[in-house]
């Protein structure tokens, strides 16, 4: 019978610092310390699995206690050189912190630290996984670690540092190893392969190393598993596709072509075939996620990097690349971010087939959709920041006001000064609800100002000022509603107003909803088409957007008109105004009770206010 066979990882474990993959700068480190004779008394290794942690330590433990040494070149044929080999030292203890975390297994070690090393130079205490340790375990080495004693090594590796308490780390030198480049491990498989004659190809090899995300242990016990397979023919990639079970690159493109041309009937059946061959649904979709962060790599990457990246072929590289032109980068990140969700569905589900065929099916109709959620994202994003797109119109216009007409109307209504007139006769008085106080039919402005209100012109008359501050104040001068008028002075500010398109923000929700009714969004569009003498003219009215200018209106003796004449002194207010500011403090406290000051009341028994609000919100009085 043969001796007992030794797995690859523990026969070819390095032995020497020369021996050691990769980690050039920490080799250096160590043998200068070795030959300078500048052995500190606490070291620190951190590094993923399988860099090399624990067997530097060992070989470091090898190189003090050598019988020839300190050297960087032990022997191998002492007494310590032999027992360290061995894992049966004396004067080397190692000790897993996993399994003694306890502030008693601390304490044990610093009973033995005070006696001397037996038959070696150095007294070395290799803690692996030291992070484990409790706090108090922690604690209780924190002097130890400080001031050992004479002939007291303490070498802590760790996967996880941040753990490890600074105290601890300030009081060691600490040494960072890294992952080992697939190269590295290629070219020490190769060497093994080679030694142990274990036919395999170099693009298993690479995905052997592929596989080992950096760590050589890992990759190691791969090639020893794989090396059972040896026969006629030379271990390739499928072989280790189907002992991982993962899937081939052929089949996957056939999959993704299905996702990407959106095709569920053909991509539901190919799955069924891949799921009957015995493959579990989590490793379906971790292989289909692997296969387009490839062809994101291939999409944005340069042909000099993507092999090295990939670990794919030649071959394989053309077709993703041609695949690559019919999606945009958005598009595959959203695939791989979908296939993401699903992993976590199919791994806390019961039924884990039937989330992997939904996430197929769903995958399938995403390429399309990818696209359109995109064009309403910026579709949204142009018409004021909504879940949807809004309609930049109302249903139906209302005929524009005249200017001069309606402007005198209002003004009598408000008993704000105003331009002067354009007509010496006698207009009748109105009152804000636009009855004639005198019941006699107002006589019409002399024909020349008619042709002059509506004379075609090119372009639609333009205000005085291109201030929005002023054009603001003269808009909200123009809308003939008081609750709308005030609502909008409270709630509202101007984005844009030209004769092309007006948009307004409003702060609050609930108003914008208030103001995109039909009567008061009419209200708005008809003093635009007052304030530039147009019809239907385009109102826009949304949400603010963080790039939107907080604009207050300028007063109203700041409005100028089309044709500047003198204007007259402008009056005191009259009581009406304080109406008017007691309106917008309704708008305002929108959904609070407020108790209203004294006002008018009218013959049906109710105050302007309460009027306001029955406007507003579109309410009547239930006795």
């Amino acid at each position: 019978m043969n001796e007992k066979y030794i797995p690859l990882y523990r026969k070819y474990r390095p032995q020497t610092l020369e021996e050691i993959v990769g980690q050039s700068h920490i080799k250096k480190a160590l043998t200068n310390a070795i030959e300078m004779d500048r052995i500190s008394h606490a070291y620190l290794f951190t590094g993923p699995r399988g860099t090399g942690k624990t067997s530097t330590a060992r070989i470091f433990a090898k190189s003090l206690n050598c019988k020839e040494g300190p050297t960087i070149h032990p022997c191998g044929k002492c007494e310590n050189c032999i027992d360290i080999t061995n894992s049966v030292p004396m004067d080397v203890i190692e000790i897993d912190a996993a399994s003694n975390r306890k502030v008693e297994d601390a304490q044990n070690i610093l009973e033995k630290v005070m006696y001397a090393p037996v038959n070696s130079r150095y007294k070395i205490y290799i803690i692996d996984e030291v992070h484990m340790l409790s706090t108090t375990a922690f604690n209780a080495l924190l002097k130890t670690l400080e001031e050992p004693p004479k002939n007291v090594i303490f070498i802590l590796a760790t996967t996880d540092p941040q753990k490890v308490l600074d105290t601890i780390k300030s009081r060691c030198q600490r040494f960072d190893f890294k992952r080992i480049t697939t190269d590295d491990i290629v070219k020490h498989l190769r060497y093994i392969s080679d030694t142990e004659k274990i036919n395999i190809t170099d693009d298993a090899l690479y995905t052997i190393a592929k596989n080992s995300a950096g760590g050589m242990r890992d990759s190691i016990a791969l090639l020893d598993q794989l090396s059972i397979l040896d026969g006629e023919e030379a271990i390739s990639t499928d072989d280790i596709n189907n002992l991982l079970g993962r899937l081939s690159f052929d089949t996957l493109h056939t999959l993704a072509c299905d996702i990407t041309s959106s095709n569920p009937q053909n991509a539901i059946e190919n799955l069924e075939k891949i799921y009957n061959s015995g493959n579990e649904p989590t490793q379906i979709l971790l292989n289909l996620m692997d296969y387009f962060k490839n062809l994101l790599i291939v999409k944005n990457c340069r042909a000099e990097i993507v092999f090295e990246l990939t670990q794919l072929n030649e071959a394989q590289v053309k077709e993703l690349q041609v695949q690559s032109k019919e999606l945009e980068t958005h598009q595959i990140t959203a695939l791989i971010d979908k296939i993401a969700n699903y992993v976590k569905d199919v791994k806390s589900t019961n039924n884990p087939r039937l989330w992997l065929e939904v996430g197929i099916i769903d995958l399938a109709n995403l390429t399309e959709n990818t696209t359109l959620a995109d064009l309403q994202n910026r579709l949204a994003r142009l018409e004021g920041g909504m879940p949807a797109p809004m309609q930049a119109t109302a249903a139906y216009k209302t005929p524009p006001t005249p200017v001069y007409g309606g402007a005198k109307i209002k003004e009598m209504t408000e008993q704000k000064p105003s331009a002067p007139k354009v007509s010496t006769q006698q207009e009748p008085t109105t009152t804000s609800a636009g009855q004639k106080t005198s019941g006699q039919t107002p006589t019409p402005a002399p024909q020349r100002h008619q042709e002059e209100d509506f004379a075609p012109m090119p372009k639609a008359k333009s205000v005085a000022s291109d201030d929005i501050s002023v054009l603001w104040g003269q808009l909200l001068e123009n809308i003939s509603s008081p609750p709308a008028r005030a609502l909008l002075k409270q709630w509202a500010n101007p984005v844009k107003i030209t004769p092309e398109e007006t948009i307004l923000s409003m702060k609050n929700e609930i108003f914008l909803t208030q103001i995109q009714s039909g009567s008061k969004k009419a209200a708005v569009e008809a003093a635009v088409d007052a304030l530039f003498s147009q019809q239907n003219s385009t109102v826009v009215v949304r949400l603010p957007l963080p790039e939107d200018v907080q604009i207050k209106a300028a007063p109203p003796r700041q409005l100028s008109q089309s044709k500047p004449k003198p204007m007259p002194k402008a009056p005191k207010p009259e009581p009406q105004e304080e109406i008017t500011q007691e309106e917008i403090q309704e708008a305002k406290n929108d959904t609070k009770t407020v108790q209203p000051p004294k006002q008018k009341h009218h013959a049906g028994g109710h105050s302007d206010m309460v009027n306001m609000v029955m406007d507003l919100f579109d309410g009547k009085i239930i006795d």
